[in-house]
């Protein structure tokens, strides 16, 4: 009998952690410019592939942008492979309105979701504390390769972050 109450409780944990949505928040690529809503330069599209290909098992069935193309153009290798296609959240009322905006979309998910959510440096961090990760580091602008990976699970945000793509170095 304790066998089996052991076998139960471990096979709902283990269903539990199954349960958590995996949320990966990136910037958008090196831009071409510093116009208004510029598109990719070189290295921003391979910086787009980069990231394409550190997500070929990962299967985002969501991908969350902003209205601004270069958001769009570095989650389209990755859409395209997964064969999404990429929602933009607005950016009305600023960074702040943006990350909470996002949020919202994200907890409206199934809780089993992968989601993929490329953003600005300013709404990177943003994003990532509305969705329960006290500890995003603000982002400078020159950085491009930060991946932030949260799992949210039974109102609880564990999150990691590494680097995909080449390095970027800010002075």
């Amino acid at each position: 009998m304790k066998r089996l109450l052991l076998a139960a409780a471990i096979s709902l944990l283990t269903a539990t952690s199954v349960m958590a949505q995996t949320i990966i928040i990136v910037r958008h690529a090196e831009k071409a410019d510093a116009s208004a809503d510029p598109v990719l330069s070189e290295a921003g599209q391979a910086r787009a592939q980069a990231l394409a290909a550190a997500l070929t098992d990962a299967h985002p069935s969501v991908i969350l942008t902003s209205p601004l193309q270069r958001t769009g153009l570095t989650a389209a290798p990755t859409a395209d492979y997964h064969s999404t296609t990429p929602e933009a959240v607005s950016l009305d009322g600023g960074a702040e309105a943006h990350a909470a905006a996002v949020a919202a979309r994200v907890r409206a998910l199934p809780e089993d979701a992968t989601i993929l959510i490329v953003g600005h440096s300013n709404t990177v961090p943003a994003i990532a504390r509305a969705l329960g990760y006290a500890e995003a580091a603000d982002m400078p602008e020159c950085e491009y390769d930060r991946m932030t990976v949260l799992h949210l699970a039974d109102g609880e945000t564990h999150g990691e972050v590494s680097r995909y793509g080449e390095p970027t170095t800010c002075p």
